[in-house]
This record gives structure tokens, C-alpha cells and sequence, in this order.
């Protein structure tokens, strides 16, 4: 029973569309999953509501600092996952779902103005963790990157992130059309029709990528745990 949370307090890093990506993939696998969205622009709340939600996908909405720590838990209960949708601020919120994860993802594209959100956050994560006593497990997740090729930003900032001993995970999620419109559509990538949104066979793929290379972090932290 593992929370995963979703955070960068810049907008626009791909922390929806990665929670979004890592809940459906996980539920296609046969697992259960909730979605806390805690974002105020409420996109997985949205989402849910074009369309029928995925076998093994439930949804809380309405979130606040008052009772975030309340809903997550309670969703604990209920599923095998639970994954968190942060704000876009260092809020009261965030702080409190941060003390609670297994497993924080900070979303960011690959470039230095973009990945100075991302180090705020990890500052913020790293001052929970000495706060708490606890290690907080977290990594860096790049987004929005092209599928051809790997950018000298994007090169310089995974440099920069490992001489700062900040992890960061081997797969990009790639900026694909079909991303945006799973969100604009409903459902999951494989019910998107083939013949009006291209390349949803390679964003299946990335999407499983991602979800295996999170999963098996958990999985470490489960066997050292034990």
C-alpha cells in the first residue's frame, strides 16, 4: 500500500499527466489505485468525468490542508495505491503529503530554468526528511522531452541533479499527442481511437516504462524495509 506524491510548485511540469499516466498504467496491470487530486485546477477530476473510470481507478476530489493527511489515509484503506496530484505551491498541503509518501515524484522539464522548481521542492523534501527523522524516498522525473533526441539542456541538467546527489529516473516521460488527449477524451491511452491521435502504441510503451522503473523503486524500499 504505497502513496506516491507528485510535486513541483512550478506550473506546468507534467505532475498530472504523470500521476495520471502511473494510476492507469498500474490499474491496467490488475492493481487499485486512487487519485487524490488535490490540485485546485481539479484536470484528474475532469478527466474522470469524460468517460468511464478504468476497472481498479477511484477518485477524491475536494482537498484541502484540513484534511488531505485524512483522505490519504482513508484511501490507504481502500487501495493498493494511492497517488497524490500536489498543488503547484510549497503549501501546507504539500508539506503534509510530502511527511506521508513512500515515494515523492518531482516532475520537471529538462531545463535549468524549469528544473529550479524541481530543486525547491527537493529542498523543501530534504528539510521534511531531517524534520521528520526519516528518509524521505524521492526522485526526479523529466518531462515534455523530445522523442528524437536528448537535448544539451536536458543533458546538462541530469548532469548538474547527479553532481548534487539528486536521483533522478532513467525514463523521460515524452512529449506525445497522446497524452493531451487522453485528457481531453477520458478513458486510458488504449481506448484513444488509433486512427485520429497518432503514436498512442509509443506512448502505451513510455507509460509502462515509466510505471516499471516506479514500481520497482518501491519494490527496493518494500525488500530493505523487510
Amino acid at each position: 500500500m504505497a502513496i506516491i506524491s507528485m510535486a513541483n510548485p512550478k506550473g506546468g511540469s507534467g505532475k498530472t499527466t504523470c500521476a495520471l499516466l502511473l494510476a492507469t498504467e498500474i490499474a491496467r496491470r490488475g492493481g487499485t489505485v486512487t487519485l487524490i487530486d488535490a490540485d485546485p485546477e481539479r484536470w484528474i477530476t475532469k478527466w474522470g468525468q469524460l468517460d468511464d473510470l478504468p476497472d481498479g481507478i477511484q477518485i477524491v476530489s475536494d482537498v484541502t490542508a484540513d484534511c488531505i493527511i485524512d483522505k490519504i489515509l482513508d484511501a490507504q484503506e481502500q487501495t493498493q495505491f494511492v497517488i497524490v496530484d500536489l498543488e503547484g505551491t510549497a503549501n501546507m498541503s504539500v508539506v503534509q503529503a510530502i511527511g506521508i509518501s513512500d515515494l515523492v515524484l518531482v516532475p520537471t522539464q529538462g531545463s535549468t530554468m524549469d528544473s529550479q522548481g524541481g530543486a525547491k521542492i527537493i529542498k523543501l523534501i530534504r528539510q521534511q526528511a531531517r524534520a521528520l527523522r526519516r528518509e524521505v524516498p524521492h526522485t526526479v522525473v523529466f518531462t515534455r522531452t523530445s522523442a528524437a533526441i536528448q537535448t544539451r539542456s536536458l543533458s546538462h541538467v541530469r548532469e548538474l541533479m547527479a553532481k548534487a546527489g539528486i536521483p533522478t529516473l532513467r525514463t523521460s516521460i515524452v512529449e506525445r499527442a497522446a497524452f493531451r488527449e487522453v485528457f481531453a477524451m477520458g478513458g486510458d491511452l488504449p481506448d484513444l481511437d488509433h486512427s485520429q491521435v497518432s503514436g498512442v502504441e509509443k506512448a502505451t510503451m513510455n507509460a509502462g516504462e515509466f510505471a516499471d522503473e516506479v514500481l520497482a523503486i518501491l519494490k527496493t524500499q518494500s525488500q530493505e524495509v523487510a
